[in-house]
């Protein structure tokens, strides 16, 4: 999850932000305050891992973007005035990259960007397709359409979900935005690294809730096992999707769906009865090492 503290806007201190989440089962968190880059290393823990970042708006147009940092002991110095570069703008985005931040796109609706203008950007390695703060304040905080319109430009990015946490009201308040959005990282161990090295590769999903289990391709076919769920599709490149429902009454925990190798690219979206979902980064069938696919062109 991403969240603001008391170092922007952010209404708890980085410790607290670690003990209520700590307190809910998370293991890591992203402290991203507004335009002010710090590294929370005190908080560091066995089971606990704070990652270093920020977030800003860039260039003229106003782009909410994410910077994590992939490495906060690597060049320090140049990062301690690294806010300092979104006054160049968009092209800042690049110059992060060269310092170690992955850089990921925010809430697009939110910003009153469109299409044609966030298309342009190059240098990200995600976008947020759900933020939970921004859908308690405002209800635009699901973005699927976004992220579907920028991988068919041909943009193969990531998608991450997060609270975007103020904690303006209390935890018991309905308009508390913390707890609704997160990423679920596969990572070899909770260290930095490990966690940075699963970000860059896309060993994530991205959730408001629902669980995805496991997703594969055996032979021809699409497996999908899930938590509990009311419906299963595969988004493509194309309007056509697949779909799976729950009958009234029951549930759904894995889909299968045969591939014709015409899709472009596959995402999953799982979706409670609660209306809640979960959703997986895009996959591009022309990057993934499957024989059958030869057949098809």
């Amino acid at each position: 999850m991403n969240c603001c503290t008391t170092v922007s806007h952010g209404k708890l201190t980085a410790e607290q932000v670690k003990e209520v989440y700590q307190s809910r089962g998370y293991q890591i968190a992203a402290y991203m305050d507004w335009e002010k880059y710090c590294i929370h290393g005190e908080l560091y823990a066995p089971d606990f891992l704070a990652l270093a970042g920020f977030s800003a708006a860039v260039g003229k147009k106003g782009f909410r973007i994410n910077f994590y940092d992939t490495n906060p002991d690597e060049m320090r110095e140049e990062k301690e005035n690294c806010c300092e570069l979104l006054s160049k703008g968009s092209d800042c985005i690049e110059s992060m990259n060269q310092l170690g931040f992955l850089a990921s796109l925010s809430l697009t609706y939110h910003s009153m960007v469109t299409y044609e203008d966030y298309k342009e950007l190059d240098g990200l390695f995600a976008m947020e397709i759900y933020n939970y703060s921004n859908d308690v304040r405002e209800l635009r905080g699901y973005q699927p359409q976004a992220y579907d319109e920028m991988l068919r430009c041909g943009k193969k990015l990531l998608c991450l979900a997060s609270d975007g946490n103020r904690n303006e009201y209390p935890f018991e308040h309905s308009l508390n935005d913390s707890f609704g959005g997160f990423t679920k990282i596969k990572a070899k161990e909770l260290t930095y690294e490990a966690v940075i090295e699963a970000l860059k590769k896309g060993d994530f999903y991205s959730s408001m809730g629902p669980e995805i289990r496991s997703l594969y391709i055996q032979g021809k076919e699409l497996v999908i096992k899930t938590g509990p769920v009311q419906k299963i599709y595969v988004k493509t490149e194309g309007r056509n999707c697949y779909i799976k429902t729950a009958q009234p009454g029951e549930i759904l925990e894995e889909a299968r769906f045969s591939l014709t190798g015409k899709e472009g690219y596959i995402r999953i979206v799982c979706g409670d009865e609660n209306g809640l979902f979960a959703a997986s980064n895009a996959y591009f069938l022309s990057d993934l090492p499957l024989e059958w696919l030869k057949e098809q062109v």
